[in-house]
């Protein structure tokens, strides 16, 4: 099927012409690139009339360039004929949306609630008025907020009958650069085909003439077109050589309307600045410049000239560049004129006007700079936070006062920053002067740049710099950011130990700035400076907190205190529930950050399930939100987990990918976590002695990944591997290192491993009593610590002959190390009871194992009863997308119904994976089990029930 007569376009064409003929398989996007009149959009509008022969639905919308700094204009124009379809919407995502629009109350929508709403209309537009196209051209003058939706709608399309055609011109920037959608690349036309076009739009042409044009064209069919044209209304005129294409199109457009009357070049010029196409506003705009009014005849030489489309209500420029042409030809006043009419006439838009108004603006003026900074405070509270930091810029250009000035840059890099844009955080910081700020401004200029430096650095020179800051804050009466660059410097403390004097000065700070001991705020600090000599403060005063009405920032601080001090059980409560509410809210940078915490935490913990699915989706949040720290910090507790489950090549090419970003950052604790990471893969795999070398680089004081906390996490792998490598007295070494630190806390990852280190190092004749201590203690929140601990005491047991008592501990090792998908583990137990007398049949792995992580994720929480919108909204999915997920899983678990999916779920042999409760009390108990414990909730694994706001169930596959 053809979708166009297109001169030379067979390739490009076949591309969309595959596209469209598989949207009832699949949907997608594509991004079409090319210089300016090379056919882009040429490209989609045969698009457009392919689908239509397919009974395609098409949607339509374009960027303005005037328009950029319009609050989801582009987002607007696409959404407004499906917007009267937004009541079926949950009502958050609805909220959001109008918010955006400025139709509704919504304060500062996320911006993920915003873009998830605007994937759930189109998709139920698809799916009600059957497959749907979508074409935006010129995507460089979209608004970035627009762009950055079509970007997230982009990625989520595979499952949708939607497919997305984007055009952007070369040399922009846009979301999309990194966005990884397939791109199609429009180069000049083959010879033939160029030759052919303008044969066609100007035959008779002489050989020279001819030669001449397809050689300046260089196959660009705008410039075969209109340079004919040029040539023709001056024949004489001595065209530059060397002028860029681009260049020579807008000279030979500007030239078109030289010769219009002067009414007409100034509605033109009036159409190029505005920011909409209505002709009464244009024929305002020139009456307020001219004095005199100006009629709707005015315009029609434009578009005799075929410089502009004309009807009764509105004027479009024949092609973009005629636009830049007419605004770059007319001189500075000209434009000054223009814009001062516009903002009369738009006089009560207060967006539109402020922006004309600056643009008017021929020197500084502070009251035009106050107009712009009302704009941006609008733009953010509607979630249009790049439009609000571009208001902020030209704000800080206008400000009369240096400090003003600052104050508005500094505004702009804050907002920059929730964006993610390190780079242009950089850019807008690098203009702001300490001198031209108060010191509560320059406090906030030395947090933001903390905030921005990955590379942790400076060491304690840096720490004490920012308790000065903190001071000189404190003083200024901002206590809440003083705590705020306290707990910034205690983050320093933890990426890289500057010494217990200076740790213990920023716990001073913390505690004389937070009068209430149980502010999460500051046991983030005492946990993060002091873990070992405050760990014991921190895990009773966490014990106690109640997190009810508590908001996710409240929950995720405690989480972080937690997880600093080594109690993962409490952590993994607190970051539950932050989870959750950060899901709601639409906060998925955060949210990336969390999961990460909370994969390390549930590793040593029952949840296995949650603890790869967490990593997972953190490394996928953490690259769609430009967060590169935290999608390598996912990717090492993914090559962790993989190492723990015997795949130790999936491990380190994970751990690979991961050390080129944390080598380059230089961050000492994500040094010391991934040599952990290869630490365990290395034990897992059998390899005591590389295990040994991986894991003391963390004990010894002397290398990069040394970290005086994280080395009690990994003290019982070290033993475990120290003793497989004949290096016992090293072990021992260490074991004896750390017996003074476990005098400071209750740290429970801590005891744990020492009394597993003490019980593998002994001499064999005084092992008994410790390995009884250490069973006798509460494990039953680290079932992988018992297990081990079991596997070691049943191996010690046979060595001294005792075959029979090994038996009872090797079997309750196996059946957990089984029940929890540990395959390396449970091999080990297999063995050792073979040599103790008793055969093992071999675990075989439950179908759910087949699953991915994501599938694994929805599977759960359909068992748990959510519908497919309702898991949409958690997982940031489309319903559709969901469901599609359920149909491949099904038959993976050998079901055929959602009704299935619980006891698919929960009895799959020797991996029980309950949903509605936490796999521990299904698994081998004996001394030191408690199972009753961990009978709650599934809601704290993070993906607790949405609340049903009346938002139609979707309980199909």
């Amino acid at each position: 099927m053809t979708l166009g007569a297109l001169y030379g376009r067979d390739r490009e064409l076949a591309v969309i012409h595959d596209l469209l003929d598989g949207i009832d398989d699949r949907g997608g996007a594509i991004v079409v690139r090319g210089e300016p009149g090379i056919g882009k959009s040429a490209l989609l509008r045969a698009a457009a009339a392919g689908a239509g022969r397919r009974a395609m639905a098409v949607s339509v919308a374009a960027g303005v360039e005037a328009e950029t700094h319009l609050p989801f204009a582009g987002l607007h124009q696409l959404l407004m004929p499906l917007l009267e379809s937004a009541d079926v919407l949950p009502a958050r995502q609805r909220e959001a949306l109008f918010g955006a629009f400025g139709m509704g109350p919504a304060e500062s929508p996320e911006f993920f609630l915003i873009a998830l709403a605007t994937l759930n209309l189109l998709g139920d537009a698809a799916a009600a008025r059957g497959p749907l196209l979508i074409t935006v051209d010129d995507v460089q003058w979209l608004d970035r907020s627009t762009v950055d939706v079509l970007g997230f709608v982009a990625r989520r399309l595979a499952s949708e009958p939607i497919a997305l055609v984007l055009a952007v011109r070369d040399g922009y920037a846009t979301g999309l650069d990194t966005s990884g959608l397939p791109e199609l690349r429009l180069g000049g036309l083959p010879p033939e085909a160029a030759q052919a076009l303008l044969d066609t739009v100007t035959p008779g042409l002489a050989a020279g003439t001819r030669r001449r044009l397809l050689a300046e064209a260089m196959g660009n069919p705008l410039a075969l077109v209109e340079l004919p044209l040029a040539l023709h209304e001056d024949p004489g005129r001595a065209e530059a050589e060397f002028l860029p294409l681009t260049e020579r199109l807008e000279r030979a457009f500007a030239a078109r309307s030289a010769d219009l009357p002067a009414s007409t070049r100034t509605l033109l010029l009036a159409a190029a600045a505005d920011d909409g196409d209505a002709v009464a506003d244009l024929l305002a705009a020139a009456t307020t410049i001219t004095g005199t009014p100006v009629p709707f005849a005015a315009l029609l030489p434009a578009a005799e000239a075929g410089l502009v489309h004309l009807d009764e209500r509105s004027v479009r420029f024949h092609h973009p560049l005629v636009r830049s042409a007419i605004y770059q030809r007319a001189e500075p006043p000209e434009r000054l004129a223009v814009h001062a009419a516009l903002a009369v006439v738009h006089a009560a838009d207060p967006d539109r006007r402020g922006w004309h108004r600056a643009a008017a603006a021929g020197r500084r003026d502070e009251r035009v700079a106050g107009e712009l900074e009302s704009v941006a405070a609008r733009a953010r509270g509607r979630g249009a936070i790049p439009v609000a930091v571009t208001a902020l810029q030209r704000a800080a250009e206008l400000s009369e006062e240096a400090s003003t000035r600052g104050r508005r840059l500094l505004h702009a890099a804050e907002l920059t920053f929730e964006l993610g844009r390190g780079d242009l955080v950089g850019t807008l910081l690098g203009q702001v002067e300490r001198s031209d700020l108060g010191p509560v401004e320059r406090a906030r200029l030395t947090w933001l740049r903390e905030m921005l430096e990955e590379e942790p650095g400076a060491g304690a020179p840096r720490v004490l710099e920012l308790l000065d800051t903190a001071d000189a804050c404190e003083a200024a009466g901002d206590h809440t950011l003083a705590l705020n660059i306290v707990r910034a410097a205690a983050v320093r403390c933890w990426w890289a130990d500057p010494g217990w004097e200076i740790r213990a000065r920023v716990i001073a700070a913390a505690e004389r700035l937070s009068a209430d001991p149980g502010d999460p705020r500051l046991l983030a600090v005492l946990g993060l400076a002091g873990p070992a000599e405050r760990g014991t403060d921190v895990i009773e005063r966490l014990a106690e907190a109640d997190l009810s009405g508590s908001d996710a920032t409240v929950a995720r601080l405690s989480g972080q205190a937690a997880t600093a001090v080594g109690a993962f059980d409490l952590s993994t409560h607190f970051l539950s529930a932050s989870i959750t509410e950060l899901r709601t809210q639409g906060r998925l940078g955060l949210l990336a950050q969390t999961l990460v915490s909370q994969a390390y935490t549930t590793v040593h913990g029952t949840e296995w399930t949650v603890a790869t699915l967490a990593a997972e989706e953190a490394e996928r949040l953490a690259g769609e939100t430009g967060q590169p720290r935290w999608a390598a910090a996912a990717q090492t507790v993914m090559a962790l987990l993989a190492g723990l489950r015997g795949e130790h090549q999936r491990a380190s090419a994970l751990a690979a990918a991961a050390e080129k970003t944390v080598v380059a950052l230089g961050n000492r604790s994500g040094l010391a976590l991934l040599q952990y990471a290869r630490g365990v893969t290395a034990l897992c795999a059998g390899r005591h002695a590389a295990a040994y070398d991986h894991l003391w680089r963390l004990f010894d004081r002397g290398d990069v990944a040394c970290h005086p906390f994280i080395r009690c996490w990994a003290i019982g792998d070290l033993a475990e591997a120290a003793l497989g490598a004949g290096r016992r007295e090293a072990g021992r070494a260490a074991v004896a290192g750390l017996e003074e630190v476990a005098t400071l806390t209750r740290s429970p990852i801590l005891h744990i491993g020492l009394r597993y280190a003490r019980a593998l190092l002994a001499e064999d004749d005084r092992a008994e009593p410790l390995y009884q201590e250490a069973l006798a203690a509460d494990l039953s929140a680290w079932p992988v610590a018992r297990a081990r601990l079991l596997l070691m005491y049943g191996n010690w047991l046979r060595r001294r002959r005792r075959a029979i008592e090994a038996r009872t501990p090797l079997r309750q090792a196996r059946e957990t190390f089984d029940a929890l998908g540990l395959p390396p583990w449970g091999e080990l137990a297999r063995q050792a009871l073979r040599a103790a007398g008793e055969s093992s049949a071999r675990r075989r792995p439950p179908a759910s194992d087949r699953l991915t992580a994501q599938e694994l994720q929805i599977a759960r929480l359909a068992a748990e009863g959510l519908s497919n919108r309702e898991i949409g909204q958690l997982l940031y999915l489309s319903h559709r997308t969901v469901g599609t997920h359920l149909y491949r899983l099904f038959p993976k678990l050998g079901i055929t119904s959602r009704a299935q999916l619980r006891d698919a779920l929960e009895t799959q042999p020797n991996s029980p994976r309950g949903v509605g409760q936490k796999r521990a009390d299904r698994l081998p108990h004996g001394p030191g089990s408690h199972p009753e414990r961990h009978r709650e909730p599934y809601v704290r694994s993070g993906v607790a029930r949405m609340p049903r706001d009346g938002a139609a169930r979707d309980d199909a596959v």
